[in-house]
């Protein structure tokens, strides 16, 4: 048997993998699976994306190597985006770039600034690839706080200076994952003080930029004032324009700290297929914003729909401002999140996400995804509901 590195024996499972084992072993006994765990869109990106993938591909010269950096075009592109919907200059060579879909990135970047002597401030409820990332790299984390009486937005004034002093990173994630809270301009500008003052790299993940609901708009941590100072930023094609599969997404601003994750993608990979990047120029530049404000009001009757019907489930929450999930509280508290989850699946055959897996802040919650058609969201919702009744 291989001999398996030290760094994964305390690593766990991805919680998805996880989630999607359960999953097949309930599909392979014959049941019918409804999937509200996952954050993957339903629909297709916009049309004029797949038409400039279908001809770029038809063109021989587009099959090479398209460079560690991408192909300017494409950097370009997403810099033209910031000036053009956050007033932010970037050089599109030094502070853009393009990564294998955001998760990537992220790790990478983690393992290009963490190691055992510089911790991570990282929130106590949060996407699992931050923690996961960190004990690849031999880190380890101080906990934040996100409490749902701050509307999920960290309290800068609570973390102890002791910890700010020997903090190197912080990550932050608006619209977030799991709770959809959303940020706003004072709080980013907060951020960044806070990070300026205490030499800490600010890391804002932010795949979820333009699915915002209710009037909120989409917001940059580059836009506040030092920004570029300290901050990197992580955008994603995945959510924003429906192209999860295509793993397409950027990263953005100080230009030290991504000239740092380039070393390490340089020996991980070789860039992204060269039609793919020109995809991803059309879906900036020339897909309509009606696109994206018709996709999100979809997700925003979806939410309405399950936020109507958590009453019947045990469940509560507020409406969330952005993302693609609604987070729930479980009302019973005679249960952890895990066991909710499991006998949801394994009884009513709807698998829904736990949310201690995204950290002790997520302990009794769960997360629905909004990834889901119509008609299969409204028959989960049915069967939770007649699941929670049987029980109750």
């Amino acid at each position: 048997m291989p001999q398996i590195a030290s760094r994964l024996k305390n690593l766990p499972t991805y919680v998805f993998v996880a989630i999607s084992q359960q999953v097949q072993n309930i599909i392979a006994e014959g049941h019918d699976v409804i999937r509200l765990d996952i954050g993957n869109p339903d629909m297709p990106p916009p049309p004029n994306v797949i038409e400039r993938l279908n001809r770029t591909a038809q063109d021989e010269s587009k099959h090479g190597y398209s460079g560690y950096r991408g192909i300017p075009e494409f950097r370009q592109a997403v810099a033209d985006y910031y000036v053009r919907c956050h007033g932010v200059k970037l050089d599109a060579f030094r502070e853009v770039l393009p990564l294998l879909g955001s998760k990537e990135g992220i790790v990478n970047f983690i393992l290009a600034h963490t190691d055992a002597d510089n911790p991570t401030l990282l929130p106590d409820i949060s996407y699992p690839a931050y923690g996961m990332g960190i004990q690849l790299a031999d880190g380890y984390t101080i906990p934040v706080p996100l409490l749902a009486e701050n509307d999920y937005l960290i309290n800068f004034d609570s973390i102890p200076a002791e910890d700010a002093a020997k903090a190197n990173m912080l990550w932050i994630n608006y619209p977030n994952n799991p709770t959809g809270a959303v940020a706003t301009a004072a709080f980013y500008e907060q951020a960044v003080t806070f990070c300026r003052e205490h030499d800490i790299l600010l890391a804002s993940d932010n795949p979820y930029l333009e699915i915002v609901y209710d009037g909120s708009p989409p917001l940059s941590v580059l836009s506040a004032a030092g920004g570029k100072e300290c901050a990197v930023e992580f955008i994603s094609f995945s959510k924003t324009y429906n192209m999860a599969g295509w793993r397409l997404g950027a990263a953005v601003g100080n230009s030290d700290a991504l000239a740092n994750l380039l070393r390490v993608k340089s020996n991980v990979d070789s860039g992204h297929f060269k039609p793919i990047y020109e995809a991803g120029i059309s879906a900036l530049e020339e897909t309509p914003s009606e696109w994206i404000a018709d996709r999100n009001d979809i997700y925003r009757s979806r939410r309405d729909r399950i936020m109507e019907a958590l009453p019947t489930m045990g469940l509560d929450a507020q409406a969330p401002a952005g993302s693609m999930y609604v987070w729930a509280r479980m009302i019973d508290a005679d249960i952890d999140s895990v066991t909710f989850t499991e006998r949801l699946l394994s009884e009513a055959h709807v698998s829904i996400a736990p949310g201690d897996a995204y950290g002790s802040g997520g302990e009794g919650y769960v997360r629905i995804s909004l990834g889901v058609p119509d008609d299969r969201l409204d028959e989960a919702l049915h069967r939770m509901s007649v699941w929670y009744s049987e029980k109750h």
